[in-house]
């Protein structure tokens, strides 16, 4: 049964990662720029896989590249920034899928990309993913008040002297690791869906930002747990079970913020 211990230990610390992550993206509007790196990331596997890097390091550097160029871009006026995401979303997709066939699709097992693979982790997986969150949660922790603030109201930022691009470069670069160590729980293809499924079910409940990410943690890890045992008891795919777990949650949140502003 070790498996399921590093399939907890690394999803829990992947989903206290995504905790903290997801509330910056719901406020600052940036789902589909999660959407946009986690295609990326088939991209970087499949460059991994060529180049004979490594998945996790192809990964992480197509992500940071992204990352950066998507920052770059954001403020440029010849195209909407929707349809420039949905450019590089899906055209990032489609040259990971065209890559993998080229790097011997044969041996690959598309679907644990797609849409994970988190009862196969390792040891070593496990102990990436813990890292990786490590610095992603305490990472967010040095820039949470400028990125607070660039959220809110990012020409006032502007305007106070904070530093508004650094800060955007980082929160990218700590998506792009969160990305890395997302792909074995739910895959490329629901990794959005671990960021912004806790957050929203935390926002219906929280009263102040603090609160929201500390719930969207713990909402996340709950959910990573149930997910893990209904995929074993239900004999399902982990990834997909994780997220059904906690679409369960954001009902049940909604419930519970009715009941509330019915009774005050």
């Amino acid at each position: 049964m070790d498996f399921l211990l590093y399939a907890l230990i690394g999803g829990g610390a992947v989903a206290l990662a995504a905790g903290q992550l997801g509330p910056f993206v719901i406020w600052r509007r940036m789902s589909y720029f999660g959407d946009s790196l986690a295609h990326s990331a088939l991209l970087g596997i499949a460059l991994g896989m060529i180049a004979g890097a490594g998945l996790n390091l192809g990964v992480l550097v197509t992500s940071l590249l992204f990352a950066g160029l998507l920052v770059t871009l954001e403020h440029q006026r010849r195209l909407g920034m929707d349809a420039l995401l949905g450019i590089f979303a899906h055209g990032s997709l489609a040259l990971g899928l065209v890559g993998l066939s080229l790097a011997g699709g044969a041996q690959v097992d598309l679907m644990s990309f797609l849409v994970g693979d988190i009862l196969a982790v390792s040891r070593g997986d496990a102990l990436l993913m813990v890292a990786t969150s490590l610095v992603v949660i305490v990472g967010l922790r040095l820039i949470f008040d400028w990125l607070l603030s660039l959220s809110i109201h990012e020409e006032l930022s502007l305007a106070e002297g904070w530093p508004v691009l650094r800060t955007r470069l980082i929160f990218m670069g700590l998506m792009a690791f969160f990305v890395m160590s997302a792909i074995k729980v739910v895959g490329v293809l629901l990794i959005s869906s671990l960021l912004i499924i806790p957050a929203a079910a935390a926002r219906a409940i929280s009263r102040s930002p603090e609160m929201m990410c500390l719930i969207a943690s713990g909402i996340g890890f709950v959910t990573v747990v149930l997910g893990l045992g209904l995929s074993f008891g239900l004999d399902t795919p982990a990834g997909p079970s994780i997220v059904v777990v906690a679409l369960g949650f954001f009902g049940l949140s909604l419930a519970i913020a009715g009941l509330v502003s019915k009774s005050s």
